[in-house]
């Protein structure tokens, strides 16, 4: 199976601007969720924080309005990254962004 597309909006709570040695302009954002969704017919919060990477040069004209407050609209893949202390954790690695604020 090679099925790997998620869609997801929230707001960011913080952000970061950099370039790789390569030159590569990367933009990272943490993304908050909170939604309600049904499941097994019962209603329930739903929350989520999770590592939105925006990398090259299509993103580099929204970078600057990715700050902390601003609603997005996110579709991309997810991926495993291992943080410098070793742990493991879920990123998704933006394909598109949609401001909605």
């Amino acid at each position: 199976m090679t099925t790997n597309n998620l869609v997801l909006s929230g707001t960011i709570t913080r952000s970061r601007r950099f370039k790789s040695p390569a030159g590569i302009a990367h933009s990272v954002i943490m993304l908050e969720h909170k939604s309600q969704r049904y499941e097994a017919d019962m209603l329930r919060n739903v929350y989520v924080q999770i590592q939105v990477i925006l990398s090259g040069p299509r993103f580099e004209s929204v970078a600057e309005d990715l700050k902390a407050g601003v609603e997005v609209q996110v579709q991309g893949f997810m991926t495993l990254q291992q943080g410098r202390n070793g742990q493991n954790r879920l990123v998704i690695h933006a394909e598109n962004v949609e401001l909605k604020t």
